[in-house]
Protein backbone atom coordinates (compact mmCIF):
# COMPACT_ATOMS: atom_id res chain seq x y z
CA UNK A 1 0.00 0.00 0.00
CA UNK A 2 1.41 3.37 -1.02
CA UNK A 3 1.05 6.14 1.48
CA UNK A 4 2.38 9.64 1.81
CA UNK A 5 5.23 8.20 3.90
CA UNK A 6 6.46 5.90 1.13
CA UNK A 7 6.36 8.25 -1.84
CA UNK A 8 9.89 8.75 -3.12
CA UNK A 9 11.28 6.00 -0.90
CA UNK A 10 12.65 2.84 -2.48
CA UNK A 11 13.69 0.07 -0.12
CA UNK A 12 17.30 -1.01 -0.70
CA UNK A 13 16.28 -4.57 -1.54
CA UNK A 14 14.00 -3.48 -4.40
CA UNK A 15 16.63 -1.07 -5.71
CA UNK A 16 19.28 -3.79 -5.55
CA UNK A 17 17.16 -5.91 -7.89
CA UNK A 18 17.71 -3.33 -10.63
CA UNK A 19 21.49 -3.26 -11.21
CA UNK A 20 21.32 -0.67 -14.00
CA UNK A 21 19.52 1.79 -11.74
CA UNK A 22 22.13 1.16 -9.05
CA UNK A 23 24.94 1.72 -11.56
CA UNK A 24 23.56 5.06 -12.78
CA UNK A 25 22.61 6.42 -9.38
CA UNK A 26 25.85 5.23 -7.77
CA UNK A 27 28.14 7.34 -9.95
CA UNK A 28 25.96 10.40 -9.61
CA UNK A 29 26.06 10.27 -5.81
CA UNK A 30 29.67 9.13 -5.61
CA UNK A 31 30.89 12.14 -7.58
CA UNK A 32 28.94 14.48 -5.29
CA UNK A 33 30.24 13.04 -2.02
CA UNK A 34 33.61 11.43 -2.84
CA UNK A 35 35.59 14.08 -0.96
CA UNK A 36 33.73 13.24 2.27
CA UNK A 37 34.04 9.44 2.11
CA UNK A 38 36.83 7.90 4.16
CA UNK A 39 35.68 4.50 2.86
CA UNK A 40 35.65 5.49 -0.83
CA UNK A 41 38.16 2.83 -1.92
CA UNK A 42 36.22 0.05 -0.17
CA UNK A 43 32.98 1.30 -1.68
CA UNK A 44 34.45 1.33 -5.18
CA UNK A 45 36.03 -2.10 -4.69
CA UNK A 46 32.62 -3.45 -3.67
CA UNK A 47 31.08 -1.75 -6.70
CA UNK A 48 33.55 -3.33 -9.12
CA UNK A 49 33.12 -6.72 -7.49
CA UNK A 50 29.31 -6.45 -7.65
CA UNK A 51 29.41 -5.74 -11.39
CA UNK A 52 32.08 -8.32 -12.22
CA UNK A 53 30.57 -11.15 -14.28
CA UNK A 54 32.84 -13.64 -12.50
CA UNK A 55 31.37 -12.75 -9.09
CA UNK A 56 28.81 -15.30 -7.81
CA UNK A 57 25.20 -14.09 -7.75
CA UNK A 58 24.83 -14.28 -3.96
CA UNK A 59 27.92 -12.08 -3.56
CA UNK A 60 26.60 -9.62 -6.15
CA UNK A 61 23.27 -9.49 -4.29
CA UNK A 62 24.94 -8.74 -0.94
CA UNK A 63 27.12 -6.01 -2.41
CA UNK A 64 24.33 -4.48 -4.50
CA UNK A 65 22.20 -4.27 -1.36
CA UNK A 66 24.95 -2.35 0.45
CA UNK A 67 25.56 -0.09 -2.55
CA UNK A 68 21.82 0.51 -2.92
CA UNK A 69 21.69 1.59 0.73
CA UNK A 70 24.49 4.07 -0.01
CA UNK A 71 22.57 5.67 -2.89
CA UNK A 72 19.17 5.83 -1.17
CA UNK A 73 18.08 9.42 -0.59
CA UNK A 74 16.67 8.45 2.83
CA UNK A 75 18.55 6.35 5.32
CA UNK A 76 18.90 5.89 9.05
CA UNK A 77 21.35 8.77 9.50
CA UNK A 78 20.98 11.51 6.85
CA UNK A 79 24.14 11.85 4.74
CA UNK A 80 24.10 15.63 5.00
CA UNK A 81 24.97 15.55 8.72
CA UNK A 82 28.63 16.40 9.30
CA UNK A 83 30.78 13.54 10.61
CA UNK A 84 27.88 11.16 11.34
CA UNK A 85 26.19 11.32 7.95
CA UNK A 86 27.88 8.34 6.34
CA UNK A 87 28.43 6.16 9.41
CA UNK A 88 25.40 4.00 8.71
CA UNK A 89 26.43 3.63 5.06
CA UNK A 90 29.93 2.62 6.16
CA UNK A 91 28.54 0.08 8.64
CA UNK A 92 26.28 -1.54 6.04
CA UNK A 93 29.14 -1.66 3.53
CA UNK A 94 31.61 -3.05 6.09
CA UNK A 95 29.19 -5.81 7.02
CA UNK A 96 28.63 -6.77 3.39
CA UNK A 97 32.35 -6.71 2.64
CA UNK A 98 33.09 -8.84 5.69
CA UNK A 99 30.61 -11.44 4.44
CA UNK A 100 32.09 -11.63 0.93
CA UNK A 101 35.67 -10.41 1.40
CA UNK A 102 37.26 -13.38 -0.39
CA UNK A 103 35.47 -12.38 -3.60
CA UNK A 104 36.88 -8.84 -3.70
CA UNK A 105 40.02 -9.37 -5.73
CA UNK A 106 43.19 -7.31 -6.14
CA UNK A 107 41.84 -6.37 -9.60
CA UNK A 108 38.71 -4.87 -8.01
CA UNK A 109 40.87 -2.90 -5.58
CA UNK A 110 43.16 -1.69 -8.38
CA UNK A 111 40.13 -0.57 -10.42
CA UNK A 112 38.92 1.32 -7.34
CA UNK A 113 42.26 3.09 -6.91
CA UNK A 114 42.30 4.02 -10.60
CA UNK A 115 38.76 5.42 -10.38
CA UNK A 116 39.70 7.46 -7.31
CA UNK A 117 42.69 8.83 -9.17
CA UNK A 118 40.49 9.80 -12.15
CA UNK A 119 38.00 11.42 -9.77
CA UNK A 120 40.77 13.41 -8.10
CA UNK A 121 42.14 14.52 -11.46
CA UNK A 122 38.67 15.67 -12.49
CA UNK A 123 38.64 18.08 -9.56
CA UNK A 124 36.78 16.06 -6.95
CA UNK A 125 39.04 15.35 -3.99
CA UNK A 126 38.38 11.88 -2.57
Amino acid sequence: MVSEHTIGFEPADSLAKDPESVRKRFWSKFKRVAARLPFAEDLLSAYYCAFDRQTPRHVQAALLGAIAYFILPFDFIPDMLPVLGFTDDAAVLATAIRLVATHITPEHREAARAALKRTAEAGVRP
